[in-house]
């Protein structure tokens, strides 16, 4: 259990912002896509979703584990995010999901990644505690919770990586210093309303987001074809759409982005 624990020191541990099972998965995708090391361009979302299709990832006891296979030769990751109302995942005990383990796993990473997902499916039919995650208040319970379940499923664990628990089990939420490649990734709502021979309307508390959007070519039709949209740096994601009377349409989405940590307008 690895790399839930390099996650939980490296603060890829998310509340996630909706429990509705396509947006977590989505929200945790985009999440990956913002990883320096994967390859510019790539649809994990679309990866993700696809794998969803052929089996549904949920282990029960509050558990899923959804992952994206990588063309490239790097380090087993994973992101974890946290429902607090629990999300209707289809897992096979019925029983909603509170936490999602999103591995991206590259070739040379095959192995290892069988050997965390069987070590932590052992887990969740042996801690004495696993239902404890339907009582988590916040992210310093859900931390302290999966701390303890690692501690307790590796009988005996190396010296170093004991010295990281303690470590973390002593600290604050508010202390876990992330990465500072996601220190610097932006996510923001956004509804896009659209109407013929109308430019589309952009609804976003971002103005620089706002600003990137209004009169950018073909949004409307990316999102009604494809339901992504690039453009400068931003990467906008269609969730939902609602029709309205005389064609008009209003889009629900989310726009990620990765910023330059010496970037003097944070935002545009």
């Amino acid at each position: 259990m690895d790399t839930l624990l390099d996650a939980l020191q490296e603060g890829r541990l998310f509340e996630l912002p909706e429990n509705d099972k396509t947006h977590a998965l989505q929200f945790l995708a985009h999440i990956i896509e913002a990883f320096p090391e994967t390859p510019a361009g790539t649809d994990v979302v679309g990866l993700v979703l696809k794998r969803e299709e052929i089996a549904n990832t949920g282990l029960g006891q509050g558990w899923a584990c959804p992952h994206a296979r990588m063309r490239y030769e790097e380090d087993l990751k994973c992101v974890i995010g946290w429902s607090p109302a629990g999300i209707d995942y289809g897992a096979p005990d019925k029983r909603p999901v509170s936490i999602i383990v999103m591995h991206v796993v590259p070739d040379n990473q095959r192995s290892h990644y069988l050997k965390e997902i069987s070590i932590l499916a052992k887990a969740l039919t042996t801690y004495h505690d696993v239902g404890r995650i339907y009582q988590a208040k916040n992210l310093d319970d859900v931390r302290l919770y999966l701390l303890d379940m690692i501690e307790t499923t590796k009988s005996s664990v190396a010296p170093d990586a004991r010295a990281r628990m303690i470590s973390l089990q002593t600290k604050p939420v508010v202390a876990i210093q992330p990465l500072p490649e996601l220190n610097n990734l932006i996510i923001e709502p956004v509804t896009v309303i659209t109407a013929p021979d109308m430019k589309p309307l952009i609804l976003s508390q971002n103005p620089f987001l706002t600003e990137n959007l209004e009169g950018a070519p073909n949004l409307a039709e990316k999102l009604e074809s494809e339901g992504i949209y690039q453009n400068g740096g931003w990467r906008l994601l269609r969730r939902s759409t609602v029709a309205y009377q005389k064609g008009r349409l209003a889009y629900d989405c989310l726009a990620v982005k990765m910023i330059s940590s010496n970037s003097t307008k944070p935002s545009s």
